[in-house]
């Protein structure tokens, strides 16, 4: 038996009626990013959309994009989000990296079960589902798996941002869906020219600067010791400005400040303020020499401003995007990183930038046209 809730299909001349899930509101840039890039390219391939987000931050969200907006967790608003779910044509879940269970995992606690649940609900009310521009994994717990399998076929259809994640679905046993691997969405992102990060800082025109992004990794520390001796070094031998760039607010301008404690020259670096919008944050990328980051959407970042980076692979996202862009050469794992090992890799990136940053011109249009794909194979199905 077939179970959903009463609902009435769109008349053709109708506005469509898309609601957007993903780690929306929690001021996380790459996540925030994500969002600005789907709403600005959803308004620019369809006719006026009409738009709800799911998000922590509802009012912001709101205000910001003007869109409507709905609290996301489950203790409020629910009979909000079933309304929006019936209303709706179609349910996109994503961006990012939302299929996971790394983070506690408990019933509908955690991003997997939350997620997966939503997805559940808007096939409940009758509403089409895509998996948008998704990275997956790792999923390691059995109850993840066996939600993976239960709730990760009910989508109508999938993209996702790379070929592990296509790998990994299959692994979890997620097949009904047709899968596409397109890019994610960041790569379509189209950035306006915004001096305030390097206009905040006391930086002279000449300086060569080296963006850096960390971040907390489940109390991991030597990491941070590492990244200390390589900062030095940096200054001591290139006389380079290094620039900490918090992606995650103060979650990451605070291991930032603890890298700075642990260096001879902490008082020669930087830490941008917390607070900017995405696209001024890809703004500061841009008048970087080299980036050396943890955060994958801070990779994407300097891509899009065809700046050469390493990076510092916590997660396999990072491994597959700088593989994809040919970074990987001057890049590492987290387990494996050391100052001495990376060194030599950031000095090459350096010496070498103009060749390298013709190669990363080419990758970035190429993963443009793959993050425009998602809206291309939105249309096709669902339009």
């Amino acid at each position: 038996m077939k179970i959903e809730f009463l609902k009435q299909k769109r008349n053709g001349n109708e506005l469509m009626k898309i609601v957007i899930s993903g780690f929306y509101g929690l001021g996380n840039t790459g996540d925030e990013a994500i969002l600005d890039a789907m709403i600005d390219n959803l308004r620019s391939s369809l006719d006026d959309p009409d738009l709800t987000v799911f998000s922590l931050s509802p009012d912001e969200t709101a205000t910001k994009h003007s869109v409507t907006s709905i609290y996301r967790g489950w203790r409020h608003d629910f009979k909000k989000k079933v309304r929006a779910l019936r209303e709706a044509d179609l349910l996109l879940s994503g961006g990012g990296g939302l299929l996971q269970d790394t983070y506690p995992t408990r019933i509908i606690f955690g991003p997997l079960p939350y997620y997966l649940l939503i997805v559940l609900l808007a096939k409940l009310c009758g509403t089409k589902v895509m998996f948008f521009s998704q990275g997956v994994g790792p999923v390691t717990s059995t109850y993840g798996k066996l939600l993976m399998k239960l709730f990760g076929n009910l989508p109508d259809f999938i993209t996702v941002r790379d070929d592990y994640s296509k790998n990994y679905l299959q692994e979890l046993g997620v097949t009904r869906p047709e899968t596409v691997v397109t890019s994610d969405i960041v790569f379509a992102y189209r950035g306006q020219e915004d001096r305030s990060c390097i206009e905040s800082l006391p930086i002279e025109e000449n300086q060569s600067i080296v963006g850096i992004s960390v971040r907390p990794w489940f109390g991991e520390t030597s990491y941070q010791k590492e990244m200390a001796v390589l900062v030095d070094r940096l200054i001591k031998e290139r006389g380079v400005t290094p620039v900490f760039i918090p992606m995650e607010g103060e979650h990451d301008a605070a291991v930032s400040r603890q890298i700075q404690a642990l260096m001879e020259h902490g008082e020669q670096t930087f830490v941008l303020g917390s607070d900017f919008t995405p696209n001024q944050y890809l703004q500061f990328m841009k008048e970087c020499s080299a980036v050396i980051g943890m955060r994958l959407h801070s990779l994407i970042f300097a891509t899009l401003a065809s700046v050469p980076y390493a990076g510092i692979s916590y997660d396999k996202k990072v491994e597959s995007l700088a593989k994809r862009t040919g970074m990987w050469e001057y890049s590492t794992t987290l387990d494996d990183f050391t100052a001495e090992d990376l060194y030599p890799n950031v000095l090459q990136l350096l010496d070498d930038r103009e060749r390298l940053v013709a190669t990363l011109d080419v990758e970035r249009q190429l993963l443009r046209d793959a993050a425009l794909e998602n809206l291309a194979l939105m249309k096709k199905h669902f339009v």
